[in-house]
């Protein structure tokens, strides 16, 4: 009986770790937002820094496109990508939401100062729980979104002037 005990340590609960292992490498554990486009927004609900008003996922619907765009004044590929919010801003009549991640509020003010404010409505993000319900997992992020709330793209990384373009054409066909 003893030895029977033993075999059953000695080789069942290393073939039991083996197990889990081999199961393990069978998951994808990469954190993948590409499912998202596609999809519906979810539902959300966010303050205004200036005005102490807020917005909601239904107010989007007011607008054929919304650009909705995580950013922080800390952040040096934010301020790449501000000239081409500012072009989209100054081209289209595509609206931008800019979610402010993880940033004090006068440094955020003081940066929308020094390079003009693209947005339409700017959100803080003090703790990043914001970010985390739209998938964004590094600034600068941004979600392309349509009045029926469908997710039509998701850039990551600063926007640059391919992206630019490929905005332009998009809520320029209608």
């Amino acid at each position: 009986m003893n030895i029977k005990f033993n075999y059953i340590i000695l080789f069942g609960i290393p073939g039991f770790i083996l197990l889990i292992f081999f199961l393990g490498l069978n998951t994808n554990n990469k954190y993948d937002t590409r499912e998202l486009v596609g999809n519906q927004i979810n539902n959300f609900k966010l303050i205004d820094i200036y005005e102490n008003k807020t917005i909601t996922n239904l107010d989007l619907k007011e607008n054929n496109f919304t650009l909705i765009n995580f950013w922080a004044s800390w952040c040096s590929p934010c301020r790449a990508e501000h000239k081409y919010l500012m072009d989209l801003k100054s081209q289209t009549d595509l609206r931008i939401v800019g979610i402010n991640f993880k940033d004090k509020e006068i440094n955020a003010k003081n940066y929308l100062k020094e390079l003009n404010n693209p947005y339409y409505f700017l959100a803080k993000d003090i703790n990043g729980k914001i970010s985390i319900k739209f998938g964004i997992y590094g600034i600068p992020e941004s979600i392309l979104v349509d009045r029926n709330l469908k997710i039509i793209k998701k850039y990551i990384g600063p926007i640059n002037e391919k992206d630019f373009n490929e905005i332009i054409k998009i809520v320029t066909k209608l």
